[in-house]
């Protein structure tokens, strides 16, 4: 098993994962931390209310993404080519579980 250490909203996360996820978890991982400046001061937040938060922000996102994916009529949506759409549905498959995660962990620390 690998593990990961992930700096998200200036606060370190060791992670364990799969031998040879490593440097997809750490690409996800910034996402999660870009998301989290998104989602306010991390000094004034709580670590599990950041990561609520964050979690909020991305399925926020993914909940965008699915209805762009779901409706190619709507403004500005292109139809995705199906290598494309794979990937879509990895990345959001990958950011679901992510999100599942966070909040099993933010449920965990309240």
């Amino acid at each position: 098993m690998g593990q990961v250490k992930l700096d998200i909203g200036g606060r370190s996360f060791m992670v364990t994962c799969q031998d040879g996820e490593e440097a997809h978890l750490e690409k996800l991982g910034a996402m999660v931390d870009k998301k989290a400046g998104e989602a306010g001061d991390p000094a004034g937040l709580t670590e599990s209310r950041m990561l609520l938060f964050t979690s909020l922000l991305l399925a926020d996102e993914l909940e965008g993404a699915k209805s762009t994916t779901s409706d190619p009529s709507s403004a500005g949506a292109k139809v995705p080519s199906p290598t494309t759409a794979a990937a879509d549905e990895k990345a959001i498959a990958a950011l679901e579980k992510l999100a599942d995660r966070a909040e099993a962990f933010a449920d965990g620390l309240e």
